[in-house]
């Protein structure tokens, strides 16, 4: 400012300041600086060229600071910064591509990377800091609380899906669109069953719902891998229960809502604590939109 007027007083009157206490903020950054910034003469005072050079380096680191707090308010509001988003395999494969795309039409100063985890892990890398958001499953069957200190938003909640093959008595007769009850499921004690790995939340879910029916269920094959599941059914193998987003059009296969008591997955996205509002309402937004896109109707694929 002193610059700019030549004058103390000037630079007072403007910044709203007495001129002695501008002339002794100025004493005081030239015994900083060790070098004489200003002649002082009877109507004004005069630049050293080190006053010219050192005022020109100010502006120069204002200007980044300026730039700074637009950069830090652009990256509150997820214009610009990073997501380093995790999901689960089926959400990995189904909707993220969805949400991703959208999010850099919108987003395009996001810089978005993906990793893949079961949800413990991914609360591990939540914790850890390797992750700021990611999307995660818990099922009605075996509810699993969100670790402290994790904020959460519920995407969706899915149902659960009997696969059979078509020449079973379950997949047979165009009865794809009717859901199994207990009572039907209670028919099926005898049946051989594939199921996710022993430890998994689906394994535990298909236990509960066939103790529910009556019965203990013979499994005969494990995969996590919804893929090889329904490539099992449809050569006979076995019966499954899968969620809906694990659920897609088989040659062979025919899938039937399971309607029982908290026979459901729910899908949620959750966030780390530092992750950034503008970032994080943007991902909920974009996830969101991705999953209407994927509400199809239950229908069985080619046979």
């Amino acid at each position: 400012m002193v610059l700019r007027t030549g004058s103390f007083s000037e630079a007072a009157r403007e910044l709203g300041y007495t001129a002695s206490a501008v002339s002794q903020q100025i004493s005081a950054l030239e015994r900083a600086t060790r070098t004489p910034l200003f002649e002082r003469e009877a109507h004004g005072v005069q630049p050293t060229p080190a006053a010219a050079w050192l005022g020109e380096r100010a502006d120069q680191a204002l200007g980044q600071l300026r730039a700074l707090e637009d950069d830090l308010a652009l990256r509150q509001n997820g214009t610009i910064g990073r997501l380093r988003l995790g999901s689960f395999p089926s959400a990995s494969e189904r909707l993220l591509p969805l949400a991703v795309s959208h999010l850099r039409r919108t987003h395009p100063g996001l810089a978005i990377s993906l990793d893949e985890g079961e949800p413990t892990e991914l609360f591990a890398k939540l914790a850890s800091r390797e992750l700021d958001a990611a999307v995660i499953y818990r099922y009605g069957q075996v509810p699993t609380p969100i670790p402290t200190g994790l904020r959460a938003e519920r995407l969706f909640r899915e149902s659960l899906v009997l696969l059979a093959p078509p020449r079973h008595r379950l997949g047979g007769g165009g009865r794809s669109e009717e859901p199994v009850g207990e009572e039907e499921l209670a028919r099926l004690g005898g049946e051989s069953w594939i199921s996710t790995g022993p430890g998994t939340s689906g394994a535990s879910t298909l236990r509960r719902l066939c103790a529910r029916a009556g019965f203990e269920p013979d499994i005969v094959h494990r995969s996590n891998n919804y893929t090889v599941v329904h490539g099992l059914v449809a050569a006979g193998l076995g019966l499954a229960i899968v969620p809906r987003l694990g659920h897609q059009a088989t040659r062979g296969v025919v899938g039937r809502r399971v309607e029982m008591e908290n026979a459901y997955r729910e899908v949620l996205a959750v966030g780390a604590p530092v992750v950034a509002d503008g970032a994080w309402s943007a991902a909920v937004s974009a996830l969101r939109l991705a999953a209407g896109d994927l509400a199809e109707p239950l229908t069985s694929g080619p046979q």
